[in-house]
């Protein structure tokens, strides 16, 4: 089933042109009147395999006054017609959205939830999902954009201890007498398997192998994306 959501852009995206990302979260591009500006790129990863000069991009403008950037790069768009998010919050929103409506199947039996709810060692789970009969659910949201190999994503895309911390903190909530989930949405339309990338990150790894020995529950769902939006999509397969 692909579900009938939309998270719509808030305004329309303009197509450009990479020139370079740098210090993290800065990009040069071009845009199609050939103006060069710099666009906010809300992405902390290594975006390995997503900044190559010359890619196609898409980004956001705005007039906020409050704001130094004028441009956020939001998507890539390759040749085969593959888009691939690049604002890794835009993840979090779109499952915001799949809670409210109730379309996460392995999560929709829950009568409501919170966002950005503290717990752990000064951590914020995504979401608290509550019910007065099911308890508690802690949930995690991770964005996937790694590809290495045809058809398969794999998390992470850098060595992410934020990342390990937060699983050992979700295996601490089971033990508690609480249920706790780690949601992969893939932000990419070119894959239908998820892995985790042992290679990059053996610690989160092994605390991924730990949690789910220890009962946390994980799930990955694929994306709709196009310049006009992102929808959550299909459930697909983890390998791990």
């Amino acid at each position: 089933m692909v579900y009938a959501l939309d998270m719509d852009f808030q305004t329309p995206l303009l197509p450009a042109r990479l020139i370079k990302r740098y210090k993290r979260f800065l990009a040069d591009i071009e845009l199609e009147t050939g103006e060069i500006v710099t666009a906010h790129c809300a992405n902390p990863g290594s975006m390995m395999g997503l900044a190559a000069p010359d890619t196609r991009v898409w980004v956001e403008p705005n007039d906020d006054p409050k704001k130094k950037l004028k441009y956020s790069w939001k998507l890539n768009e390759y040749a085969d017609g593959t888009f691939c998010v690049i604002d890794t919050s835009i993840a979090n929103r779109v499952v915001k959205e799949a809670l409210s409506f109730g379309k996460i199947e392995e999560l929709s039996s829950f009568s409501g939830f919170r966002p950005e709810v503290k717990y752990g060692d000064k951590s914020r789970v995504d979401f608290l999902l509550e019910d007065s009969s099911l308890g508690n659910l802690y949930l995690e949201v991770k964005s996937v954009t790694l590809s290495r190999h045809p058809k398969l994503a794999e998390f992470p895309d850098s060595v992410t201890a934020r990342g390990a911390k937060h699983l050992n903190e979700l295996s601490e909530v089971v033990t508690q007498g609480a249920r706790a989930a780690l949601l992969y949405v893939v932000n990419r339309t070119d894959c239908d398997v998820v892995d985790v990338a042992r290679d990059i990150d053996p610690t989160y790894s092994k605390a991924l192998d730990d949690a789910k020995a220890n009962g946390v529950e994980v799930y990955a769902y694929g994306c709709d994306i196009s310049p006009k939006g992102v929808t959550l999509a299909n459930s697909i397969a983890l390998r791990s």
